[in-house]
């Protein structure tokens, strides 16, 4: 296994991006697994921790399959595959239906991890997106498409493990890409870790209180 543990991966994440603390980066993570890592990184950094709601738009009798994407926002981003829509025959109907119940759980999301707080403006920020790993890359890519629309000063992509090939495909939408490892099989992000449990809402809740609690100092 690469990693003990989600903090055990973002504590080697924070060293990679040690260079990044005199920047004042705000860190982005993508709940629930990200957050995780996230923190670790945003408590080394001394930088504050905001969070990315995305969610994946699969085909109905193919959940895992992505046909498009959703991320929050003040107007939430829709992204679309439209070969993927195309072939598996997704009238629009059904499509907007599908966006409809992915935008109910952004919104529940964000209500019990956030409640009333707004997200940290982007633009002219350092921003560092974090997850936990990346597989396909699908919401990856929608998330970063979305930040970059905020203007942000330099953008940053920081995972522990991820497949070269998804990496190829990401590196044109960042400035910079920090990933620890890209082991030559990859099967699944789990399999990089020796404990990867299913992240709670509650687990979420409590990092971001903790990471409130200590916040960023003045300068950051």
């Amino acid at each position: 296994m690469l990693f003990a543990n989600r903090k055990d991966a973002g504590r080697k994440l924070a060293a990679a991006l040690a260079g990044y603390r005199e920047k004042s980066p705000v860190i982005v993570a993508l709940p629930r697994g990200g957050v995780i890592v996230a923190s670790e990184i945003a408590s080394a950094l001394d930088a504050s921790l905001d969070l990315l709601f995305v969610q994946k738009i699969g085909v109905p009798f193919q959940p895992e399959l992505a046909m498009g994407a959703i991320v929050d926002g003040a107007e939430p981003t829709i992204f679309r595959n439209e070969s993927v829509i195309r072939q598996a025959g997704i009238r629009e109907k059904e499509f907007s239906a599908i966006c409809r119940l992915e935008q109910a759980e952004i919104d529940r999301r964000r209500q019990r991890y956030l409640g009333d707080r707004g997200n940290i403006p982007l633009s002219g920020r350092v921003v560092i997106v974090v997850d936990d790993g990346i597989a396909t890359g699908s919401t990856v890519n929608a998330a970063l498409k979305a930040i970059r629309r905020q203007e942000p000063r330099e953008l940053v992509l920081a995972v522990p493990v991820a497949p070269a090939e998804t990496l190829e495909q990401l590196d044109r939408d960042v400035d910079a890409l920090i990933c620890l490892e890209t082991p030559p099989v990859f099967y699944a992000v789990g399999h990089f870790y020796n404990e990867f449990h299913q992240v709670s809402d509650a687990e979420v809740i409590s990092v971001l209180e903790i990471a409130n609690q200590e916040g960023p100092t003045e300068n950051s």
